[in-house]
């Protein structure tokens, strides 16, 4: 019979092995402790650690004169001149001489050219003859006169002595009745040559081209030699003007504002225009008035606007950018308005229902501010409250950009 303990030592598991099989699943558990541990420093080193690239503006103060406190409405459009003519003759002539040059100052009356007055010297010369031939036949009808009446004075007396009879008294009498008839329509013809020396004078003024109104002379349009007509004539030979003058006292501003906006727009209301020509150049202006009709193709209003002061280099024609400034609206006390500032219209998110920038912090981390925005002016909006210039916001970054991220200025 087999030994009893000898079976049961047959049995046993050594030490050993028990020991191996429990650490294979220790070490399992350990390499994915370290696996998370990885993974999750990666996702923290991408998420919190490293810096997503932006683009940062800073916030500028916004020019504010003294009686305006912000833009209301932007415009484009012209310098145009409210007196402004083409200078032209009344009758058809030949040009002899133009006695003016672009760029030169007129004045009222100044003579601009002559034409070619023969034909009307001629004319004048011979209805001044006609009024002397006139003149003349009145004067001689005049001393005929003074012999009928004496004739009719001496019968009148020889009749009261009954020398003669009365039917020559009577063909005396006549005689007077026809001189003075005579000379009646001889003053009416002397009255009528007058008229057409006249008439000839003025003519013959009318070869001589004037300058309507004080201007500058823009343009000339014809040269000596040339036909000049105050209507088009003989087709492309033939001139219609002068030369253009532009009384440079009468200069403003004509825009197009859009008929939605026209409500924005009043009379008086304060205007900062920019010449195009001048873009750092700002010219205070003020409307003159809204013309009261719409242009149904476009659907603007037109508005004129004039200048404060005029300028030798504010020029007709050249192109404007105006904007429509609010009045100052004084604080209570009376203290004025504290400046706002203006940011780029990029930089303005909007974030759960509000208006919020991210302002970035001395330790190129962001923060989510709320703003409360004004007008906006081209690409520019006016910020109310929120940010204050000198501050730098993000104007371009990712959609995903959170409060307190850490972010790398490009």
């Amino acid at each position: 019979m087999a030994n009893l303990n000898t079976d049961l030592a047959s049995l046993r598991i050594p030490q050993e092995d028990r020991a191996g099989g429990r650490g294979k699943p220790v070490l399992l558990v350990l390499i994915l402790i370290v696996v998370a541990l990885v993974a999750g420093g990666g996702w923290f080193w991408s998420t919190k650690l490293q810096a997503t690239p932006v683009k940062i503006v800073t916030v500028t103060a916004k020019s504010r004169g003294s009686s305006a406190s912000g833009a209301v409405l932007n415009a484009s459009g012209y310098v145009t001149a409210r007196r402004r003519a083409t200078v032209s003759s009344k009758v058809t002539g030949k040009v002899i001489d133009v006695l003016v040059e672009e760029g030169h100052a007129v004045k009222q009356g100044q003579v601009l050219a002559h034409l070619d007055d023969t034909q009307m010297r001629a004319s004048l010369a011979f209805a001044e003859a006609q009024l002397a031939a006139a003149r003349t036949s009145a004067a001689e009808d005049q001393a005929r006169l003074q012999q009928a009446e004496l004739t009719l004075h001496r019968r009148e007396q020889l009749l009261k002595e009954n020398v003669v009879g009365k039917a020559e008294l009577d063909e005396a009498q006549s005689n007077v009745d026809a001189l003075r008839a005579r000379i009646a329509y001889a003053q009416q013809q002397v009255a009528v040559a007058e008229s057409q020396v006249n008439l000839q004078k003025t003519n013959l003024a009318d070869m001589v081209v004037r300058a309507p109104f004080n201007g500058v002379a823009i343009s000339k349009d014809a040269q000596p030699g040339e036909m000049i007509s105050p209507v088009s004539a003989g087709g492309g030979f033939t001139r219609t003007g002068i030369c253009t003058i532009v009384d440079m006292s009468s200069l403003e501003i004509e825009v197009d504002v859009n008929e939605s906006y026209i409500n924005r727009v009043r009379d008086g209301q304060r205007v900062e225009a920019v010449l195009d020509a001048y873009p750092d150049w700002r010219i205070p202006s003020h409307v003159i008035t809204t013309i009261p009709s719409a242009d149904r193709q476009k659907a603007t209003m037109k508005v004129r606007i004039g200048f404060d002061a005029l300028d030798p280099r504010i020029l007709p024609d050249m192109g404007v950018k105006v904007s429509f400034l609010e009045n100052a609206r004084p604080e209570a006390g009376g203290a004025p308005a504290a400046p706002r500032a203006a940011l780029p219209k990029d930089a303005v998110r909007t974030v759960d229902g509000r208006t919020v920038v991210f302002v970035l912090n001395g330790d190129a981390r962001v923060e989510r501010r709320a703003i409360a925005v004004g007008p906006d002016n081209g690409d520019q909006v006016e910020v109310i409250s929120g940010v204050s210039a000198g501050e730098r916001v993000v104007v371009s970054g990712p959609p995903t950009l959170k409060d307190g991220d850490k972010v790398k200025v490009q």
